[in-house]
């Protein structure tokens, strides 16, 4: 067995194990995204991902931001853990705009500074997965519909890359993607209404 594949192998079980948490809305998602980019960046980078290899490093950071919004509060003010709620409309104009700026650079500097063959593909995953993780640490239901389009992307990329371990999981997760949106409305729906303070961290 190759180090690649073992990597694969391993990184496809904590994928599952993170899907799981995050379905449910587990705070423990977070540690699985400290584990899994750790597992990644080494095959992103083996197979010329570079945009994917890069983007590991933020997914450490954010790790580290969510955990602390989910587990212990918006802020010193409001000690609560952070509640699921739909994204504001405000908000999507933000999150197109840097989801389109960071497109544009990534894609550029793939085409610049690598020898990325598939620099379109892998630029618009990177940047709408740095923009997903973000919702997903803000607790936005429709976190799952950033995921959904990055996920079905990246399962065709991935076996065009030939890690077809990872392909599949993406395919796993396209699909899981859809139930895991109904699945947080339906938390959102059932979990007590926000107080003026919640709503004002938000």
């Amino acid at each position: 067995m190759t180090i690649d594949l073992a990597l694969e192998i391993l990184g496809f079980t904590v994928g599952i194990i993170y899907l799981w948490w995050e379905y449910h809305a587990d705070s423990k998602v977070w540690l699985a995204s400290v584990v899994m980019p750790a597992i990644s960046m080494w095959l992103y980078y083996s197979k010329g991902l570079y945009a994917d290899f890069a983007i590991n490093i933020y997914y450490l950071i954010i790790a580290v931001y969510g955990f602390t919004a989910w587990t212990r509060g918006t802020s010193r003010r409001n000690p609560k853990p952070r509640r699921i709620t739909r994204t504001p409309l405000p908000v999507w104009g933000v999150i197109a705009l840097a989801t389109a700026v960071l497109w544009w650079g990534i894609w550029f500097m793939l085409t610049q500074f690598t020898d990325s063959n598939v620099p379109v593909a892998d630029a618009f995953t990177t940047a709408l997965s740095i923009v997903g993780l973000w919702m997903m640490a803000r607790k936005y239901a429709e976190q799952w519909l950033a995921w959904l389009v990055v996920d079905a992307v990246c399962t065709g990329l991935y076996c065009y890359k030939q890690i077809y371990l990872y392909a599949t999981l993406y395919a796993v997760y396209t699909v899981i993607a859809a139930f895991g949106y109904r699945k947080w409305l339906r938390l959102m729906r059932t979990a007590e209404p926000c107080s003026p303070s919640d709503e004002a961290d938000r």
